[in-house]
């Protein structure tokens, strides 16, 4: 019997009509993950293998992606060759169709390949937009993309909020930064932040009903995160910014390494954070010995 195509595919959504990424249970819900979606897509490609994802990142419900990861096995019927990679990109979103979820990229990959522990690091970028005391202030294409925390100041201390980063880059244990409804308590509490920024995001002025908004936008890049840990951070560091918390407080709050230490109500809500980009080394996406056969079906027609 021939063997499986193993793939990697990278693919984005915006996450607020989902129940965060990672694959809901049948029935037990009206809501579905993004990942129940892709494996739909998948198995209407009409495999003879069983479908499974493997994602590298889960996210929460209302956070979104640009980019994040999983893998795959696929077969085909009859010993048919593999997908070529862009015609399965096309036929997965074709399948997809009005989701808000599109598959960017697809990689075969080797068998032995896997997308959350092959993974080498993952960036997050969090928006925050200030000025607006409610959402309806926001245009229609930031409803639910960005943080408006409810504030009359206009401004952010950058200078505070940046000094405030610089404690939490390098390696520590950020108990302090896990949620405390986390239901994974043994995993460990130390992580290694290679980035954390603040900076003017790329509109960093909004106008709307003639008014202009500030945004920023704050990164974090780390090979792997605790639960909830970057909205815990971007409050932290929001409150900073605005008066809110002190720098030395913040470092309190870190040493102190006590999820219960970390101020009630501070954490950033799910809308702003975006999983930017999951990244590998290219050694570890190359395949073996690479096949030339492939076979290109048209999207609607994959029997």
């Amino acid at each position: 019997m021939d063997s499986c195509t193993r793939y990697l595919i990278f693919f984005q959504y915006i996450g607020t009509k989902y129940l965060g990424v990672a694959r809901i249970p049948p029935h037990q819900h009206w809501k579905r993950g993004v990942q129940n979606h892709l494996e739909e897509a998948v198995r209407r490609l009409k495999p003879v293998n069983p479908v499974s994802l493997t994602l590298s990142s889960r996210t929460d419900t209302g956070v979104h992606a640009l980019s994040n990861s999983a893998h795959f096995d696929l077969q085909r019927r009859n010993g048919k060759p593999p997908f070529s990679e862009d015609v399965l990109v096309g036929s997965l979103n074709f399948h997809l169709k009005d989701e808000q979820i599109r598959v960017t990229r697809a990689r075969r990959v080797s068998a032995d390949f896997h997308a959350r522990f092959r993974a080498q690091s993952r960036t997050y970028v969090y928006r925050v937009t200030l000025g607006a005391s409610h959402y309806s202030q926001l245009p229609l294409t930031e409803a639910g993309l960005c943080w408006h925390p409810r504030s009359t100041i206009r401004t952010l201390d950058v200078g505070a909020m940046s000094q405030a980063a610089a404690l939490l880059i390098g390696t520590h244990d950020f108990s302090s930064f896990r949620a405390v409804s986390s239901d994974l308590p043994f995993k460990s509490p130390v992580k290694t932040l290679d980035v954390a920024t603040v900076r003017p995001g790329n509109s960093s002025l909004l106008t709307h009903f003639h008014r202009e908004i500030p945004m920023w936008e704050l990164t974090f890049k780390g090979r792997s995160f605790l639960y909830k840990q970057v909205r815990r951070m971007t409050g932290a560091l929001v409150a900073v910014g605005l008066g809110q918390l002190s720098v030395s407080q913040l470092r309190e709050i870190m040493e102190a390494r006590d999820t219960l230490a970390y101020p009630n109500g501070l954490s950033a809500p799910a809308d702003g954070l975006f999983l930017t980009a999951v990244d590998y080394r290219e050694e570890d996406l190359q395949l073996p010995q690479q096949t030339s056969e492939e076979q290109r079906p048209s999207s609607g027609n994959l029997d």
